[in-house]
């Protein structure tokens, strides 16, 4: 009785809400011993492995995945000085190997081009050795000083699907870029999770990077949160590390790169995007379990439910549907509530009556309740799998669109970024756009892709086509 009667804060109150939910489902546990490092509990280390066993199967169509080293050398490091400046203030460094100290300092990668690159220099020779296209999901570690939140904001990303590709000329690499957002297209609507791509400002792009395309949601609190990035590195690695191939005269190039990163910020936004009152509300392709099979017994028939019930986790395994059989000796209730806080999609209620109407009882998370033949069941529940996929993107899309709002002056749009994403006109100088940002106290995303508009400039008055999204963020 004591477990069913817990319940979470409510979700309007969103950081004390997200916070339980991640303890009281078994996500991550935030009381490990150091500030901005959390521990993943096996419930939430399995919606990882679902969740990041999608993304390696897009990315393995034409990627192949690696692994480099965590230490990276001080002098490695430094070598990209634009690109330090990015991360000098968060760099963990490694002074001592035991006792001794070491004659070169090495830093935990905060993330690894340095680490990569004086390979790719090894590696590539000629134009035969291009495109190449490697990946790695890897710990980094970042001295995080703002406040630090599981999944959001840390001090060890644990989860981090980087890429690094190589190409002959700037508009091979180009063309990469594109094919990398389509990928993250599929990979976020595969989760239900909507968003906006939007080109950062050059004040606000990867370090070292010609320019930055970030995938952005929006939370339910209405802040920003930036789930991936996809950088078009031009030759400024390449000339660093001098990674050159020699081209079909014989002559040596510059390689161009991009380099995408997707963290476990994914994750955060499905748990907050799509979470309730109850726990999580787990997208069919995100839930480690997709459907929960309770036996409801009586007295007498006990014996005959539970056959049924083995009979129907057998049918949806077979059917590729991850199913799990609670016969624990727990009241119903009590199953009801556990498999809800864990986020199952759908669960399965059979007892007596439904086994002499040839039926179960399928109980959506959301409360929606169908009974539903034997016959054919597994296409049955495979189909409001799909359906609830889908809503689910739908329902999360039109609250993400229903928070984006034009806005012609700074105290609009301050007023505005509170609950969402105020979209503005700019005239394209940095000058007018550190000032949005310090006058409404919100980040600039950048240019969304796809969205155009005809107004003046909030701060100059200057007429432009070109808009852009200013939103709080995480």
């Amino acid at each position: 009785m004591e477990e069913e009667s817990k319940s979470l804060p409510p979700k309007d109150n969103f950081s004390e809400w997200y916070n339980e939910l991640l303890m009281m489902a078994q996500v991550m546990d935030v009381r490990y011993p150091i500030k901005g490092i959390y521990v993943w509990y096996p419930f939430g280390f399995s919606i990882r492995k679902k969740v990041y066993n999608m993304l390696r199967a897009l990315m393995d169509v034409d990627h192949q995945e690696c692994y480099f080293p965590m230490l990276i050398p001080k002098p490695e490091l430094l070598k990209e000085s634009e690109h330090i400046k990015g991360f000098e203030d968060e760099v963990y460094w490694v002074t001592h190997g035991g006792l001794s100290p070491l004659e070169i300092p090495l830093a935990l990668r905060p993330t690894s081009e340095t680490a990569i690159y004086p390979m790719y220099k090894l590696w590539i020779r000629s134009h035969a050795d291009l495109p190449l296209k490697l990946y790695q999901i890897v710990n980094t570690f970042r001295y995080e000083t703002k406040q630090t939140r599981p999944l959001i904001r840390l001090r060890e990303i644990t989860s981090f699907k980087e890429a690094h590709t190589a190409h002959a000329t700037w508009e091979d690499a180009e063309k990469q870029v594109h094919e990398a957002m389509d990928l993250y297209s599929d990979f976020f609507t595969k989760l239900s999770v909507p968003f906006v791509i939007n080109k950062r400002p050059d004040w606000d792009k990867f370090p070292g990077a010609d320019y930055t395309m970030a995938f952005d949601t929006l939370m339910p609190n209405g802040r920003s949160l930036q789930i991936g990035t996809v950088h078009h590195l031009g030759t400024k690695f390449a000339k660093t590390y001098d990674i050159t191939y020699e081209d079909d005269k014989g002559e040596r190039q510059y390689v161009n790169q991009t380099c995408y990163g997707i963290s476990e910020r994914c994750i955060a936004a499905v748990i907050g995007i799509h979470g309730d009152n109850k726990g999580l509300v787990l997208p069919p392709n995100a839930a480690p379990t997709q459907v929960v099979i309770i036996p409801i017994v009586f007295k007498s028939g006990g014996e005959e439910v539970l056959d049924v019930c083995r009979k129907v986790k057998a049918i949806l395994n077979d059917s590729g549907i991850t199913a799990v059989l609670d016969d624990t000796n727990e009241r119903p209730g009590a199953k009801y509530y556990k498999w809800e806080m864990k986020g199952v999609p759908f669960r399965i209620e059979i007892g007596p009556r439904d086994i002499k109407n040839n039926a179960v009882m399928l109980v959506r998370r959301d409360g929606v309740k169908q009974s539903i033949p034997m016959d054919g069941l597994s296409q049955t529940v495979q189909n409001k799998l799909m359906d609830f996929q889908a809503e689910l993107l739908k329902k999360a899309s039109d609250f993400m669109w229903s928070r984006i709002k034009d806005c012609a002056t700074l105290d609009e749009a301050k007023a505005q970024i509170e609950s969402g994403w105020a979209r503005m006109s700019w005239c394209g100088e940095k000058a007018c756009g550190l000032e949005m940002e310090n006058v409404t106290g919100g980040k600039l995303l950048g240019e969304p892709k796809g969205m155009t508009g005809s107004g003046t400039c909030p701060v100059c008055g200057k007429p432009s086509d070109k808009v852009v999204l200013v939103a709080k963020s995480y």
